[in-house]
């Protein structure tokens, strides 16, 4: 083998970890971060959890991605540990799926149609259509995230031909035949298999380097036995590296995943080499072939999660045992689970990190509603205790803010869909809207209490006016929240027209509030203190209207929120317009 034999294998071995990269990252956009919240949401029955962590591996091609969620989940609270160990046990079985496509490359066959099987042969159609696709979508589309796959399994399947063609030259090579005669070793072969997986991170990677030396008939079943198992002990590295710094439980999680690798490989390894030593299979001197290394790697991974199914609650046991609890007990933290949830580990999950925000930023919009609606309803009787509530809720609404804003800054930087990049904007933008809508709500609570404390006599033509603009503020606000939980663009429309007749309503009052401070019938603290009051009131509705104009405006890819609702005014807009009409006759002033 010389030196230009290296560099191919070397590059071939280089496109094939790209490929399979590429084509899992694109997997995992197309899925749009739905297979993360199946798992999230599914996982109370064992089986279920086991099904579902083969499936999600099947479609991401990573059992060691899907265990690095599971640490996540379990790290941020969104699982508990017997949950974990079904999804665990399913994703070593959803791994060997992968496999099986490699083996592709493998058939050898005169026959036109069995050969039209073989990767080398459809995979250049593939890249074709792929690069089409790629060239004619946006960067983030859907059409753009299929052709980045289809690329990649071109990629991965022509680097899987040009390592095995790199290294047919060996087959004859004393020298490199000894080297493999020595994996034959169950405890070498093991070994090696598991440094292999550890240092690329990832075991199908690994059982596809191994089916390309089989394929130019290299290694025979002896030695590639043990490098299977070795690899599965090898894929446990990324759970275990990624459960640095995380909970205890998380820790535990890990755990669960390297005890049923070990305990798996251990008694395959004792039944197995026990029955050689009696039987000696003869097969272990033929040489493997692609497709038996995908039957040995399913039938181990099956046989493993069968072995140890009924044993979920003692693998979380061990692993308890291994990290069991102290006197001093971690702290709990005091965040709601909504926030827990953004967890870092989650942010090589982009499309799923992006629906975790959306559920905190949906909850802090609920919290800020609440916030006005006690504030609404202590304008006709006011209670301490309302007050109270608001002002933790806004203070809570501080602590959304500040979590969530910096988390979504993180996901900036990674690669986003068109569809995620919107949704970042919306709620960049949204989270600072809802913040000082409770602001408001806290201001108006004070403006409450001070009437009350300081006796301040507000008329009773005020106070019914007051009451009459707290039903369109509910209104506007309850309307807000919806159309932002359901990013719903049609509903979202008819939030300015509202929030254009509180404008006249407010305006209204101030005036009929100058008449009474004319006539004595308002004392001039009640009119400072009112006018505070529906400046707040009228901010609120900016706010609401704020939101949903930059829901229209983002998801139209236009970011001229000024324009679009100055536009709609000035215009004339006929929808506004109607609706705007509609409402001046539902919200008046008594």
């Amino acid at each position: 083998m010389d030196i230009f034999s290296i560099l191919t294998l070397i590059g071939g071995l280089a496109m094939f970890l790209f490929g399979m990269n590429t084509m899992g990252d694109g997997l995992v956009m197309l899925s749009g971060g739905k297979l993360e919240k199946i798992l999230e949401k599914l996982t109370s029955k064992r089986i279920m959890a086991l099904l579902l962590g083969a499936f999600v591996t099947a479609v991401i091609q990573s059992s060691s991605a899907t265990t690095v969620m599971v640490v996540g989940f379990v790290n941020s609270g969104i699982m508990k540990l017997t949950q974990a160990v079904g999804i665990i046990m399913g994703a070593n079985i959803g791994t060997t799926v992968t496999s099986w496509l490699l083996s592709l490359a493998g058939i050898e066959s005169g026959n036109v149609f069995i050969r039209l099987l073989k990767p080398s042969s459809f995979s250049p159609v593939l890249a074709a259509i792929g690069i089409i696709l790629i060239m004619s979508s946006k960067s983030g589309s859907k059409k753009h995230t299929v052709g980045n796959i289809l690329i990649g399994f071109a990629v991965l399947m022509f680097g899987m031909d040009t390592m095995s063609g790199a290294v047919s030259g060996l087959r004859d090579n004393p020298s490199f035949t000894g080297i493999l005669t020595r994996f034959s070793n169950p405890i070498m072969g093991m070994l090696a298999g598991a440094i292999l997986t550890a240092i690329i991170q990832s075991s199908s990677a690994s059982v596809g380097i191994l089916q390309a030396l089989c394929i130019s008939g290299l290694i025979n079943y002896g030695a590639a036995i043990p490098i299977i198992m070795g690899q599965n002990i090898g894929t446990c590295v990324t759970a275990m590296i990624s459960s640095v710094g995380a909970s205890k439980n998380a820790k535990r999680a890990a755990c669960i995943h390297l005890y049923f690798n070990l305990i798996g490989t251990l008694v395959f390894m004792v039944g197995f080499y026990s029955l050689n030593s009696f039987l000696h299979f003869s097969f272990l001197e033929n040489l493997a072939s692609a497709s038996g290394i995908a039957v040995i790697h399913s039938l181990f991974n099956v046989g493993c999660a069968l072995l140890l199914f009924p044993f979920a609650k003692g693998l979380v046991k061990l692993a308890e045992l291994t990290l069991p609890e102290k006197d001093e007990k971690e702290p709990v933290s005091t965040l709601p689970p909504v926030l827990t949830a953004l967890d870092e580990r989650f942010l090589d999950r982009p499309a799923f990190a992006m629906q975790l925000c959306k559920e905190a930023v949906d909850d802090m919009a609920s919290k800020a509603r609440t916030a006005i609606l006690l504030t609404m309803t202590a304008i006709e009787e006011y209670d301490e205790s309302k007050v109270t509530v608001v002002e933790r809720l806004e203070q809570e609404i501080d602590h959304y803010e500040d979590a969530v804003g910096s988390y979504l800054l993180k996901l900036a930087g990674k690669d986003l869909s068109k569809n995620d990049s919107h949704l970042l904007s919306i709620l960049l933008h949204s989270i600072g809207d809802y913040e000082r809508i409770s602001d408001h709500a806290v201001n108006l609570a004070e403006c409450l209490k001070k009437i009350r404390t300081q006796n301040i006599r507000i008329s009773e033509a005020a106070n019914g006016e007051l009451s009459s603009l707290a039903i369109p503020i509910c209104d506007i606000i309850h309307l807000t929240t919806e159309v932002f939980h359901d990013q719903d663009l049609i509903r979202a429309v008819d939030v300015e027209p509202m929030e254009q007749v509180i404008d006249d309503l407010v305006m209204e009052m101030k005036h009929r509030h100058v008449t009474r401070l004319r006539n004595g019938e308002c004392s001039p603290e009640a009119g400072l203190i009112l006018e505070d009051i529906l400046t707040h009131l009228e901010r609120v509705s900016d706010h609401c209207s704020n939101i949903a104009a930059m829901l229209i405006e983002i998801q139209s890819d236009s970011l001229d929120m000024h324009d679009y609702l100055e536009g709609r005014v000035k215009n004339g807009d006929p929808h506004f317009m109607d609706e705007y009409n509609r409402l001046k006759t539902v919200y008046v002033l008594h």
